[in-house]
């Protein structure tokens, strides 16, 4: 998130929003209305009994059976009125169970939508479809957890609450949950940042990692409610005093990033990483001064295809390197022999760079030809010998004419693909004849001769 640029609706989407309103972690330690504060969740064994559920929104759910055990902690306590979200993660196959607005059951659960993720796969909810959450997102990865206090880092994105959303989502959500339709109203699974020069330092070193991950992995937008509410797991261990202090953080310190360069696939959650690639075509070229070649692309590791061109480093090229087109990859070589590398850049994050070597030459001499001999006197009915030298090609083929025709004719004599040219019977009229050879590797180049076919 750090390094994704920010999106043309930062500002608009931040007032809207809230930018005098504090960040709120809406989780700690201690109790409100007699439940605890935040979303729980539960690990399970791979052992852990199933249970069947039906939901209220049953097309968009994911019908079971569910691995959560029926005393399962509920968001806000067994009384809640609220979200009321379940949720477990089986840490032997590594699969997540999450249920919104969940009631035990003697045997099973009711619930408003249900989403069970396989946590090694990168596939998303089908288009459209609610989750536990309205975003369609699953709502585990995204909870601020004690435990990541411990270990010093905080590795993920963390989900967050505005008022009001557009009714639309942008990649990973798959869902959205509003019937706004203004631009000013932030989507679901928009991301926020916090910005890179907020200063960390004043708050405790509990906080710094917290502040550190609004900076490098940034909040996702999941859910209708309060403004910037953040969402974290209940535990005791938590210092509330101490989160507290978050609120001193406002909605202007934080910018919405464009994501759309880490997307590779918009039905996949994978997000392209360090091993984004960049392949040139061709790799090397031989051009000639003042000549143009195409080069082109190929970014692997991120959807964005998008480059920029450069030549020994400079976008666009100059004069005593050449010129590149930035943007098309079309290179003009310059007017002098030299030999550069052209690189083309991908705008992905992170980004990457592939290249292609450039000789740059003169042009080569041009092909010349000539005959031999350059004149001769043949009697009627004999023959003469021509030779012709093309120089500066390998291909040293010619085309032999008597007057411009291909091979002669009886009229003013026949000549061989060999040079061998033979007089007509009679003195052709004037009897002053000509052939020519051309050559086939460029056919603008030709040497004649002059032939006098005599009667003796």
């Amino acid at each position: 998130m750090d390094q994704l640029p920010v999106s043309p609706s930062s500002s608009t989407w931040v007032n809207t929003i809230g930018p005098a309103t504090g960040v709120h972690p809406d989780f700690g330690a201690d109790l409100w209305n007699g439940g605890p504060i935040g979303i729980p969740f539960v690990t399970v064994p791979g052992t852990q009994s199933k249970y069947p559920a039906a939901f209220t929104y049953q097309s968009e759910s994911d019908t079971g059976p569910y691995a959560i055990p029926l005393n399962a902690p509920v968001e806000g306590g067994s009384s809640s009125t609220g979200d009321r979200h379940v949720m477990s993660v089986d840490t032997n196959n590594c699969i997540l169970y999450e249920i919104y607005y969940a009631f035990p059951q003697t045997a099973s659960w009711k619930g408003g939508s249900g989403a069970i993720f396989n946590l090694q796969s990168n596939a998303l909810r089908p288009a459209t479809w609610t989750s536990a959450d309205a975003a369609g997102l699953p709502i585990f990865p995204g909870l601020l957890r004690f435990d990541e206090i411990l270990a010093g880092e905080i590795r993920h994105a963390i989900r967050f609450t505005v008022p009001q959303t557009q009714r639309a989502y942008v990649w990973p959500a798959r869902h959205y949950a509003s019937s706004l339709t203004g631009t000013q109203y932030p989507p679901m699974g928009a991301r926020f940042r916090l910005r890179a020069n907020f200063n960390i330092s004043g708050y405790s070193a509990s906080n710094q990692i917290i502040l550190t991950a609004f900076k490098k992995y940034g909040m996702i937008l999941a859910d209708n409610g309060s403004a910037w509410y953040l969402s974290g797991a209940p535990d005791s261990r938590w210092n509330d005093s101490d989160l507290h202090a978050l609120g001193n953080v406002k909605g202007s310190d934080f910018e919405a990033v464009d994501v759309s360069p880490l997307m590779i696939d918009p039905n996949s959650g994978q997000a392209a990483q360090a091993g984004v690639s960049v392949s040139v075509s061709p790799a090397s070229a031989s051009v000639q001064v003042n000549a143009q070649k195409q080069f082109t692309a190929t970014v692997t590791g991120n959807a964005n295809q998008s480059v920029t061109w450069d030549v020994n480093g400079t976008v666009g090229g100059n004069s005593a390197a050449g010129f590149i087109d930035s943007i098309t990859g079309l290179y003009t070589a310059p007017t002098s022999p030299v030999n550069v590398a052209i690189h083309a850049t991908s705008v992905a994050i992170p980004p990457a760079a592939g290249s292609a070597a450039v000789s740059v030459t003169n042009p080569p001499p041009p092909v010349s030809i000539g005959i031999s001999p350059t004149s001769a006197t043949v009697r009627v009915g004999k023959t003469k010998q021509f030779t012709a030298a093309v120089l500066n090609t390998s291909n040293t083929a010619v085309v032999w004419k008597v007057n411009g025709i291909t091979g002669g004719n009886t009229t003013v004599g026949t000549i061989s693909s060999g040079g061998l040219y033979r007089a007509p019977s009679p003195v052709p009229s004037p009897a002053t004849v000509t052939v020519t050879a051309t050559s086939v590797a460029d056919t603008s180049k030709s040497a004649s001769a002059s032939v006098t076919v005599s009667r003796r």
